[in-house]
């Protein structure tokens, strides 16, 4: 066994200790921290820290790798105690899973690099390894939160629930593994944690179709999107994962939303790209989505999903949550066809100023991408009323989707002609078009519905 998979290997050992959480009880953290003490200021030389020790560790003469990771997991168990955070607490098999899918992951993912170079299948594997570790940490918890000596009790969960904790688990620290250093896993176990603490927030019970449903998609959409080079390996775990969150928190019928979007929005960039291409207007990467492309155009429509899960506890309808899912996607929908059928055509012009402008300029609209958007928004409009509950007139629905639609799609111009390059990027610019037509749709929606 070489170096590498042996400190990965006792990573993976220390990661093990969140699973007493239910035996130590506010005392969890207290393990942790004495790690990160001691890797910190205590070992410089000898056998533990030839085990522990990353490249940059032996530089610095200290264990500071350990430390951090350490450290992440006794906030992260903080968090989970309640005399510590009374009114809201992370639950213990989300503490246990958020921390032993990094360290068990990492040491997947390191076992695959021996036999393998592609990032996707070493990504892979740290998903995979990191669902199961996940999955059996929070079983392991829940286990011994029922037996006489547990100190903290833990109420029983579903296992679809469980399931589902632990492939968002899995996803999370995936994706954000990707876009750090490889072995920055206190940062991974931060974002994984504060992930399962707004999940945690969302106590409707997940039910076993809408699980198996989810990952069986998820799965499937992956593998597509990487044979055909549709998206890049972050934006790929980006999109599953908002597959996943999609289906299990709004449901069969939002998902369908979105994947109508993903798949008309794909086919409309490569449709005709070389031409595209050959003036200049083409997407870069031959199309192919990346992270920012996925949030930038499905940002909000994410947050729109988690509030309608969380609308039980919040002041705010379901209904209007619904509403902005539409509205953010109809921007999204009508932006990436006015963009992507606008660029074929030789008679642009700045929506600022009306001023003609070569093609590929930023803030420039054709009336024939104009139209093609506006169908779009119309269309996504129509499938908000056969696909989410908003209990309303159809045809009001299509207006209010497609006005929002349309709201979205001019801020984008307008952004793209004043700010876009200078001030901020073209993702940042699709993410604010989005939300105004969220909340554009909102508005008109609660005007005259």
């Amino acid at each position: 066994m070489n170096r590498t998979l042996k400190r990965d290997g006792g990573f993976a050992l220390v990661s093990l200790l969140a699973l007493a959480a239910p035996l130590f009880g506010a005392a969890t953290a207290l393990p942790f921290l004495a790690i990160a003490g001691v890797a910190a200021f205590l070992i410089d030389e000898g056998p533990v820290f030839e085990l522990f020790a990353r490249p940059r560790d032996w530089q610095a003469g200290r264990l500071y790798g350990l430390a951090a990771f350490a450290l992440s997991a006794a906030v992260l168990s903080f968090l989970s105690m309640p005399p510590v955070t009374a009114t809201y607490t992370m639950p213990l098999p989300s503490f246990a899973a958020s921390v032993v899918t990094v360290g068990v992951g990492t040491l997947g993912a390191t076992f695959a690099r021996e036999y393998v170079d592609e990032p996707f299948l070493i990504l892979s594997a740290f998903a995979v390894v990191g669902f199961f570790a996940a999955l059996l940490a929070q079983l392991t918890v829940v286990a011994l939160g029922a037996t006489p000596l547990s100190i903290v009790a833990v109420a029983p969960v579903s296992l679809p629930t469980l399931t589902f904790h632990a492939a968002l688990a899995a996803l999370v620290g995936a994706l954000t593994r990707s876009l750090l250093a490889a072995d920055d896993r206190a940062a991974v176990a931060f974002a994984v944690g504060a992930t399962m603490l707004v999940v945690g927030a969302l106590s409707e019970p997940v039910h076993v179709l809408d699980v198996g449903l989810a990952l069986g998609v998820a799965l499937l959409l992956g593998g597509i999107t990487y044979a055909t080079g549709t998206a890049s390996v972050e934006g790929m775990l980006s999109g599953v994962l908002l597959c996943l969150v999609t289906i299990v928190l709004g449901g069969p019928g939002w998902f369908a939303l979105l994947l109508t979007f993903f798949g008309v929005g794909t086919l409309s960039t490569k449709f005709r790209y070389e031409h595209k291409a050959d003036r200049g207007v083409a997407e870069e990467n031959e199309g192919a989505r990346g992270l920012g492309n996925v949030l930038g155009n499905a940002g909000v429509a994410l947050l729109a999903v988690v509030g309608f899960a969380a609308a039980g506890d919040l002041p705010i309808g379901g209904t209007l949550f619904a509403v902005a899912f539409a509205g953010s996607l109809a921007t999204a929908m009508g932006d990436t066809l006015s963009s992507e059928i606008g660029g074929l055509f030789d008679t642009p012009r700045l929506v600022t100023s009306g001023k003609r402008v070569p093609p590929g300029t930023d803030g420039a609209v054709t009336w024939q991408g104009e139209l093609a958007g506006l169908v779009g928004a119309a269309a996504v409009g129509g499938l908000a009323t056969l696909l989410l509950d908003v209990g309303q007139d159809p045809l009001l629905v299509v207006g209010i989707v497609a006005g929002g639609g349309f709201v979205g799609m001019t801020a984008d111009s307008a952004l793209g002609a004043t700010v876009e390059g200078d001030v901020v990027e073209n993702e940042t610019v699709n993410l604010l078009a989005t939300l105004t037509g969220a909340l554009a749709a909102v508005v008109l929606f609660v005007l005259v519905a």
